[in-house]
């Protein structure tokens, strides 16, 4: 299946349709790889209608019967994780080797909600009367809207609607208009899995046309989306009207602090690895990185060291670590950063400048002596860009790390036992990672407090997105 052919079109009620109309690039060559429909409020209103249409069927399946179809669908996306990795590097730039596992981490979202959905269940209350039973359900909610991003266009089309389908609700996915191969691709496997027409629904188009018709239907119920805090916010309001239920997995500003009985080394790769994976593309990235004043020197000398070793280029490339940003405008931002850091006291200790192949690349860099004034310490950079700030003590870095809005993921290196539930109770973030630069996986709840968002995903708490409780009173018993 080596030259499989993947389709570019949109799927609406079991049918593959659309122009080729909107071009999608490779941000490593800027060279057009597809074209794909735009589509507006008209096929979106079609989506939804064939959502709803295929509700009632879907729904009614058992959960076994469901299980086993995303089961099918968890095999098919194994079985084809080399093609799937080569498409997902094409259309989005990272290392052929990191898309290949985002697609091992796509699919254990379906593994697990395949699982997982067989285990939902209701209760059974005390009564208040002598002749009666209380008696909890868990329902789908019918439609859901899903809106992901394109810096995991594999993981986060899987980790929302998997759950969502296995619980018996039927979907309309817009993907990112910069990746939207890899989504028709991972619909491809569904329905060859035995997803029935309409249950999975996909469009490409015009966002601010398809988000206002899933904002406002009566017939979506639930509203999933992935980026960032603005879009979120505007979801949000226009979400108000029909009282949707909204899943938001929005900015993130990552504190990632290193303690002075930390293992520097341990402390070193951690920092690494959370930074400039996907080119510092990712919400859950360090964005900011505290080191205690006893070991700052050191710990700037080897962090450094490190990351002006990680390879730039292409991401078929071997030994590559580091593939494009998404765009230019991506790259003007780590500039801006960049400059405005240099101009507040801001020392470039490696890198801070495009990469010498051009284009969309970018020099791992880090910045010694930031402060709190700099725009790195207030907006998240989604870029290679590593700030690194002192701090004196544990409750001066404690308050540094939650002086933000943002709230989705912390992470800090430390060894002495009274000081690592001190920290990890006080950090104000949905997500803690202690002694690790990496914290995602489908066996625990994804999200973030304050603005970072609403609702989880993964874990059996992924479900709960997708489920309505209803009380049933029986009396005269």
């Amino acid at each position: 299946m080596a030259g499989r052919v993947w389709p570019a079109q949109c799927l609406i009620g079991g049918e593959w349709v659309g122009n080729a109309d909107s071009p999608v690039f490779n941000p490593s060559t800027g060279a057009e790889i597809a074209r794909v429909p735009n589509f507006g409020q008209k096929e979106t209103e079609q989506a939804v209608a064939a959502a709803r249409n295929a509700f009632p069927g879907w729904s009614r399946l058992l959960a076994k019967e469901r299980a086993a179809i995303l089961r099918r669908w968890h095999d098919l996306v194994i079985q084809h994780v080399d093609q799937l990795g080569v498409l997902l590097t094409t259309e989005q730039g990272k290392p052929l080797a990191e898309a290949k596992a985002e697609i091992l981490y796509a699919a254990s979202y379906i593994e697990f909600y395949a699982e997982e959905c067989k285990r939902v269940h209701g209760e059974t209350l005390p009564t208040h009367i002598s002749d009666g039973r209380i008696i909890v359900l868990r329902q789908p909610v019918g439609v859901v809207a899903a809106i992901t991003p394109w810096n995991f266009p594999a993981a986060m089309v899987t980790r929302k609607i998997a759950p969502a389908l296995a619980v018996g609700c039927t979907v309309v996915l817009k993907p990112a208009p910069e990746t939207p191969l890899t989504a028709f691709a991972l619909a491809e496997l569904a329905e060859l899995a035995g997803v029935p027409a309409g249950v999975l629904n996909l469009v490409t188009g015009d966002a601010v046309a398809i988000g206002q018709v899933l904002c406002a239907s009566h017939d979506v119920r639930t509203l999933t989306f992935t980026g960032s805090t603005a879009i979120g916010k505007l979801l949000m309001a226009q979400c108000a009207p029909t009282v949707k239920r909204l899943g938001l997995e929005l900015g993130g500003n990552a504190p990632f602090i290193v303690f002075d009985d930390a293992d520097l080394d341990a402390a070193v790769d951690g920092a690494i690895l959370s930074k400039f994976r996907n080119a510092g593309q990712t919400c859950v990235c360090a964005n900011r990185i505290f080191v205690q004043t006893s070991i700052y020197d050191e710990f700037v000398r080897k962090f450094a060291e490190k990351a002006s070793g990680l390879m730039v280029g292409d991401g078929f490339s071997t030994a590559v670590a580091i593939g494009p940003l998404i765009n230019d405008a991506a790259a003007s931002k780590v500039e801006a950063h960049i400059a405005d850091a240099i101009r507040k006291g801001g020392t470039v200790i490696t890198g801070g400048r495009r990469h010498a192949i051009g284009g969309n690349f970018f020099c791992p860099t880090v910045v010694a002596n930031a402060t709190v004034q700099m725009l790195v310490a207030q907006e998240e950079t989604f870029g290679p860009l590593a700030p690194i700030f002192r701090f004196e003590d544990e409750n001066e870095v404690t308050a540094l790390a939650n002086a933000t809005h943002s709230g989705l993921a912390a992470y800090f290196y430390a060894r002495d036992l009274g000081r690592v539930w001190r920290v990890a109770e006080a950090l104000e973030y949905g997500m803690v990672a202690i002694n690790s630069g990496r914290l995602s996986t489908e066996l625990a709840p994804f999200g973030g407090v304050k603005e970072s968002g609403l609702g989880r995903e993964g874990s059996r708490h992924g479900l709960d997105e997708y489920l309505d409780t209803k009380y049933l009173l029986m009396a005269g018993l």
